[in-house]
């Protein structure tokens, strides 16, 4: 009796926290619903929250409306959202190399199989260690030479740290694609499929669908998601908890199970580093190290071992 109680509590303050500010707060946007007042029966299954104080929040989807927020303007959607600048970190102890963050990207985007926006590699830094995996995003660099380049400004550098491209302003020259030093975008070269579903929504440079031929599109940390106040699509897609996602603002970050931790804290004790610093791009994606990782486990079959080392990624096998 006592616990039903406490759930019903939880869910009233849940109710009451977020109705009550009006808005998830990471994107400051007002929503027309966020949680359903009906006792429906819960899945079991938890839906990440969080508001601009940081604060985390688990819901159960059956108590979740629908967001009927439309895109913002083009002016919105260039300059980002408002106090805040948002970070990824990756631990690599924990990754799997499942992918998931990978499949959870692609139904987001509505990517064809062959165009992966966050790829994950194998690696093995010497003979005698066991290989481990390496998720490969765009990087959001703070000092990106993508944006250098472009003659449109079709791809822009946000208040927020975020990076994105305007498919309605790209002209395809593909100098974006040259001067990454990291590879991530990807050029559309033939007409992409379009659903019924992707065909009916407004275009935004925020989820970047629906796409052009001739365009040049790449991993966006999913802006039209926070600003719902949920997280990317990786990061709600990792089962091994291993994407923490915050606002380096704040100093907090979290994952998919909703662990929140302080985001200075967390790189001077793991040693966090940022991949090709070097190069002076500034990236918003901080790694921490593979150390006592657990996978995989010895005897495990998978694909080739790569050569290489996390510093010059050579060898690399997805």
């Amino acid at each position: 009796m006592k616990k039903e109680n406490d759930q019903s509590n939880r869910r009233d303050f849940l109710k009451f926290g977020l109705t009550a500010g009006g808005a998830l707060a990471v994107g400051a946007v007002l929503m027309d619903g966020i949680l359903s007042m009906d006792d429906n029966p819960e899945t079991g299954e938890k839906t990440i929250l969080f508001d601009r104080k940081g604060h985390v929040f688990e819901v159960d989807p059956t108590h979740l409306l629908e967001c009927k927020t439309p895109p913002v303007s083009n002016a919105e959607a260039r300059k980002g959202i408002e106090g805040k600048k948002f970070v990824m970190v990756i631990d690599l102890a924990k990754c799997d190399g499942c992918k998931l963050c990978t499949e959870a990207c692609t139904t987001m985007h509505f990517n064809e199989p062959d165009r992966e926006w966050i790829k994950v590699f194998k690696m093995k830094d010497a003979k005698t260690t066991q290989p481990y995996w390496f998720p490969k995003p765009c990087f959001q660099c703070d000092n990106p030479l993508c944006t250098k380049v472009c003659p449109v400004n079709a791809t822009f550098k946000r208040e927020d740290g975020i990076v994105l491209i305007d498919s309605e302003r790209c002209i395809g020259c593909r100098s974006c694609m040259a001067a990454c030093p990291y590879s991530t975008r990807h050029f559309n070269w033939g007409h992409p499929k379009e659903t019924p579903e992707m065909a009916s929504l407004p275009y935004s440079p925020e989820q970047g669908f629906p796409r052009r031929v001739g365009t040049v599109e790449k991993c966006d940390f999913c802006p039209h998601m926070i600003r719902q106040g949920k997280m990317p699509a990786c990061v709600m897609g990792c089962p091994m908890d291993a994407i923490y996602f915050g606002d380096q603002n704040e100093d907090a970050v979290t994952c998919h199970s909703g662990e929140t931790l302080q985001l200075s804290q967390l790189l001077e004790d793991r040693a966090g580093y940022r991949y090709m610093e070097e190069l002076g791009t500034e990236p918003r994606v901080y790694y921490l190290p593979p150390t006592n990782r657990k996978f995989p486990k010895p005897g495990d079959e998978g694909s080739t071992e790569g050569t290489g080392s996390t510093s010059s990624m050579s060898g690399m096998e997805m």
